[in-house]
């Protein structure tokens, strides 16, 4: 890598697909309160991720994959996980987490709680706080 490159030194992009743009601003505008920067249609619509960009890109027909392709650690997930839920977002309880838990706040091994939910798309997003 030459000095003049350092990609863990500037800015990056996060790509989420989506294929209407109605239920995408209704969703990560709305739901999840992120700031709309630019609708760039046909191609994306440009959201605010913290200072990060999240290009939201009209793909068409796809497939979504069945992993987290884009997550938020947050400072109490269970706060998040109810501010969420308020705004009509629905979080998923996978086969083998633990069911005792009301907002469907998975634990790991090492101690991190997560939370996952989809987008309208079927894109897996995810919420995590760190021990």
């Amino acid at each position: 890598m030459t000095d003049s490159l350092k990609l863990s030194t500037i800015p990056h992009v996060a790509f989420v697909p989506i294929n209407d743009k109605d239920k995408a601003i209704a969703f990560y505008r709305d739901q999840l309160g992120l700031t709309l920067i630019e609708d760039q249609s046909p191609f994306a619509l440009i959201f605010d991720l913290n200072g990060t960009i999240l290009r939201a890109t009209f793909v068409g027909d796809f497939k979504p994959q069945q992993f987290t392709i884009l997550g938020w650690s947050v400072p109490d997930i269970e706060a998040s996980v109810k501010e969420l839920t308020a705004a009509g977002v629905a979080f998923t309880r996978y086969p083998g987490m633990n069911d005792s838990h009301p907002l469907s706040i998975w634990t790991a091994p090492g101690g991190t709680q997560i939370a996952w939910f989809t987008d309208p798309f079927g894109n897996t997003l995810s919420l995590q706080q760190n021990p």
